[in-house]
């Protein structure tokens, strides 16, 4: 059901604007990994939809000022906005969280000039779901990477195999960072757990490797593989 208040320890949970496809699955693994969240949307319909779902749900307008103090909301430490379609209401809600002292923001973007603006009324984060997740499907198909994460500032973490001529080998032996100039964090095997990786650290055919670095080189590094 419903509830018309905000969660108990505020400062320590996440509100959530815009209970949509994004908005509405942010919210709901914010839940699983155990955090109170307070969703807020003006659509009855979504309220309802996630009154059992979520900590507190409530209907509201968020571009308005007033009625997220009135909810509790100065007292949350960070906020996603998961508004995309309406960029005005977007911008509004960014605008009126940062108003009401909300310090770390999180907003959804749906181009690069919608998340500009984002930033300069306040969002401490932009995330741009659609072109994040076709630029790591694009990886994923054209290269031998396992899994892709690509961050803004040129950084990339990847998830490929033990190349030929490091298997059998230590890092250290294998020299993958000075030669390819990329870190290898950690080792997965099959039937066994997840290892951080250290120079003494052996990787065999067919290990998994999490491999860190400046975006073109974790690609050079993983088209060895």
């Amino acid at each position: 059901m419903a509830s018309n208040g905000a969660p108990a320890n505020p400062a320590d949970n996440v509100v959530v604007i815009g209970l949509g496809r994004f908005g509405g699955q942010v919210a709901e693994s914010l839940v699983r990994l155990g955090h109170e969240v307070l969703g807020v949307d003006e659509d009855a319909r979504l309220v309802q939809q996630w009154a059992d779902r979520l900590t507190h749900v409530v209907q509201a307008d968020a571009t308005d000022e007033e009625a997220l103090r009135q909810l509790g909301v100065a007292d949350f430490a960070r906020a996603v906005v998961g508004i995309g379609a309406n960029l005005e209401a977007s911008v509004l809600t960014v605008l009126a969280l940062h108003e009401v002292g909300v310090r770390e923001i999180w907003a959804k973007a749906i181009s690069a000039k919608h998340g500009r603006i984002l930033r300069s009324v306040g969002a401490a984060y932009v995330v741009h779901p659609e072109a994040e997740m076709g630029d790591r499907v694009a990886h994923l198909i054209t290269g031998k990477m396992l899994d892709f994460i690509e961050f803004d500032d040129g950084f990339a973490i990847a998830k490929t195999r033990t190349p030929a001529d490091a298997a059998d080998r230590t890092l250290a032996e294998s020299a993958l960072r000075s030669r390819h100039g990329v870190t290898i964090v950690g080792v997965k095997r099959t039937g066994e757990d997840f290892v951080a990786a250290v120079p003494e650290t052996v990787v065999k055919r067919g290990d998994l490797l999490i491999v860190a670095g400046r975006t073109d080189l974790v690609q050079r590094f993983a088209s060895t593989t």
